[in-house]
């Protein structure tokens, strides 16, 4: 089978990262379209033996893309199409019926109570969607809670999968050498508690509220941020603002496979953490909170339907906090007062294994080239 990928980007983000990890566990011949910046991930694909085009799409509205998207898809002979991201799946399932290519397959990564990919649901965002989704043959929610919140917005219930996003568990296994290393690069005292953050730097994930909680925190207590984005400089001054600049570290984006980007990866990181916190009010599933888990820390969070849609005894280092600074404070301080845990992953971070996310995704593409394919016709009929 070849299959063709298309996404809005490939700078370093959770659905951006999800497709390079499955592309390594999928038993299919994969190139990958992104529309606009080829960032990290792009490069961290080509490492990885894939080919990766760039659209070189100037904006929303750059309709020229389109015959070129067309073009792409009809020269490479794909029997299948995936689409990742708002962008990329309004675009790209239009290309690839035009194209002649039925078997069109989408993954709704982002989508919120409230928003999408940091846009209103708005009437229009809704109707454009739900237009462009009727031209693919399914489309993959990476939760349940997202299977729920398409089909509220209209999608039908059968043209729903749920295939939750994956990790790689051996990768985020804790190593105590990997942790007494990477503490030491980053010039953390030896009794400092990590408070960790994992994501992107944006209003939406909240990471303001971890910086006022530790303004409230004794002195040993460390927030480590991982991830770059728009609000760094904002996030920066609040730290300074707070008075508590030389306790929060930023790392900037950080890739979860080597990449050659200098400095550690993020299981490195995860390792020198003591505790992750996730403040964000709204996610589709809560990758770093799964990811947290496998690394065997103890989990305060906001949002996080993938653990929410597992019994509770699945993650019971996972705690659901919801309120401002104060009440972040109060929870970092009673989980410290636990005491330390075994570092080990709990079963909601083996249910999450990438290994299960790619057969379970194997099974929708077959599902969908054969309702593609024409039917053979009947033995001994006549071909004429």
């Amino acid at each position: 089978m070849r299959a063709l990928h298309i996404i809005t980007g490939l700078g370093v983000g959770g659905a951006e990262q999800q497709l390079r990890l499955l592309i390594r566990h999928l038993p299919v011949d994969c190139d990958v379209v992104t529309l606009t910046n080829p960032g990290a991930v792009a490069a961290g694909l080509t490492a990885d033996g894939v080919r990766v085009l760039h659209l070189g799409m100037t904006g929303n509205r750059d309709l020229a893309a389109l015959p070129r998207l067309v073009r792409i898809i009809r020269t490479g002979r794909y029997d299948l199409v995936h689409t990742h991201l708002y962008r990329a799946c309004v675009y790209g399932r239009l290309a690839a019926r035009i194209a002649g290519v039925k078997a069109v397959v989408a993954t709704e990564h982002s989508l919120g109570d409230s928003q999408m990919e940091g846009r209103g649901l708005s009437a229009g965002v809704r109707a454009l969607y739900l237009a462009s989704e009727r031209l693919g043959r399914s489309t993959v929610a990476v939760s349940p809670t997202v299977a729920e919140r398409l089909e509220r917005w209209g999608v039908p219930g059968p043209r729903i999968e749920v295939v939750p996003n994956g990790i790689d568990l051996d990768r985020f296994r804790f190593d105590p050498v990997q942790r007494l290393r990477t503490r030491q690069r980053l010039g953390l005292p030896e009794g400092a508690y990590v408070v960790g953050g994992i994501g992107r730097l944006a209003a939406g994930k909240r990471f303001d509220v971890l910086i006022r909680a530790l303004a409230q925190l004794p002195d040993d207590y460390w927030l480590l941020l991982v991830g770059g984005g728009t609000e760094e400089n904002l996030l920066r001054r609040t730290a300074h603002d707070c008075g508590v600049a030389d306790r929060v570290l930023f790392t900037g984006e950080r890739p979860y496979t080597p990449d050659g980007t200098p400095g550690p990866d993020l299981p490195s990181l995860t390792a020198a953490m003591d505790l992750l916190a996730s403040p964000s009010p709204e996610e589709a599933f809560g990758l770093a909170v799964v990811e947290g888990l496998a690394a065997g820390l103890p989990v305060l969070y906001a949002s996080c339907p993938a653990i929410e849609d597992l019994p509770p005894q699945a993650a019971t280092a996972a705690r659901r906090v919801q309120g401002g600074p104060e009440v972040f404070a109060r929870a970092l301080a009673a989980a410290r007062a636990q005491g330390p845990r075994p570092r080990t992953a709990p079963d909601a971070a083996h249910h999450y294994c990438i290994t299960r996310s790619a057969a379970h995704l194997m099974d929708v593409y077959a599902a969908a080239v054969s309702t593609s394919s024409p039917s053979p016709a009947p033995q001994g009929a006549s071909s004429s």
